[in-house]
This record gives C-alpha cells, sequence and structure tokens, in this order.
C-alpha cells in the first residue's frame, strides 16, 4: 500500500472511531455555523443529512467504550464497517440531494417550498394565520463552491469517510 503514508496502515483500525468522531463533529459543528452565522436555513434534505453524522458520531462514541473491553479486537472490525455503512448511506443521500439540486430528479414532495422567513413586519400574518411560511427548498442550492453545493462537498467527504472505513476493516487483519 504505497499510496498511504507510513504507519497509516497500524494506527488506523485502532483511531478510526475517535476519528470518525471527530469528522462528525466537524460536519455538524460546519453545518450549523452556515446556519447561525452564514444564514442559510436547511431544507429537509439537509436536516436528513445532519442526522447520519449524528448517528455516526453515537456510534462511534459507543464503538470507543466498547474498545476499552476485552472483546475489543472482536469488534474493531465490525465497528469500522458499521460506521463505514452510515457514511457510504450519508454519502448516497447527499448525493441524492445534490441530484435534486441539479433537478436530475424530483425531490421529496415535503420540501418543495420556494424558502421564506418572517420579519416583524409579516407577524401579524403569522399570529393569525394568513401568513404561508416555506420552507427552503431542496431544489435550490443556496450556495456553491467550485461548482459543488453543500449537498455535493458533503457526498464527496462522506464517500471518502466510507473508505477510510472500509480501509479501517480490511486492515484490521481479519474479516468478521
Amino acid at each position: 500500500m504505497a499510496y498511504f503514508p507510513a504507519g497509516l496502515r497500524d494506527r488506523l483500525p485502532a483511531a478510526w472511531p475517535a476519528v470518525a468522531l471527530a469528522f462528525s463533529a466537524f460536519m455538524l459543528a460546519t453545518a450549523h455555523a452556515f446556519e447561525r452565522f452564514g444564514g442559510y436555513a436547511p431544507c429537509l434534505l439537509c436536516l436528513r443529512q445532519r442526522e447520519v453524522y449524528w448517528v455516526a458520531g453515537a456510534v462511534a462514541l459507543v464503538g470507543i467504550g466498547l474498545l476499552r473491553t476485552p472483546k475489543a479486537q472482536s469488534v474493531r472490525p465490525w465497528l469500522a464497517l458499521l460506521i463505514a455503512a452510515i457514511f457510504l448511506f450519508g454519502a448516497g443521500l447527499a448525493a441524492y440531494h445534490a441530484g435534486v439540486e441539479w433537478k436530475w430528479w424530483a425531490g421529496p414532495g415535503a420540501c418543495s417550498g420556494v424558502g421564506g422567513s418572517v420579519s416583524s413586519l409579516n407577524m401579524a400574518g403569522l399570529l393569525d394565520g394568513t401568513l404561508k411560511v416555506r420552507p427552503p427548498a431542496c431544489d435550490n442550492a443556496a450556495w456553491r463552491l467550485l461548482g459543488l453545493s453543500m449537498a455535493g462537498w458533503n457526498a464527496l467527504a462522506s464517500l471518502v469517510f466510507a473508505g477510510l472505513g472500509a480501509l479501517a476493516w480490511r486492515w484490521e487483519g481479519k474479516s468478521p
């Protein structure tokens, strides 16, 4: 494996749950920063992508605890494979969302709003029920960098981490 830095093969299997937890926390923090400081409200599919990171982080955290037990050697391959599968699911979900943004296929019906917000000027309409506030649309990329939306970048990042999880499983030295 000349493609990888020396020692990665030896260290990745043991460090994988902590790496997956850190990556999940970073991706969640990034998403919340875009929302809080950038003003980008998440659509339904954006929120579903965040759920994948919550699940991956929780599994990684439980896995870190399990790796401190006498059964650590038998748990590690399964844990690496499970976390890799979660990230792979996340990559698929993000790719689906990116395809919806590019209008390659239709998104979920609950995610076809045109975006909207509530201001003090239309608060009366909100209170009396006449104001219709719609969430951000899944088919409208709010931000792009180098031609990829947040969903596109998420798909790539999740795919890379699914690959790292697969390597951690493979380099464990035994197949579960």
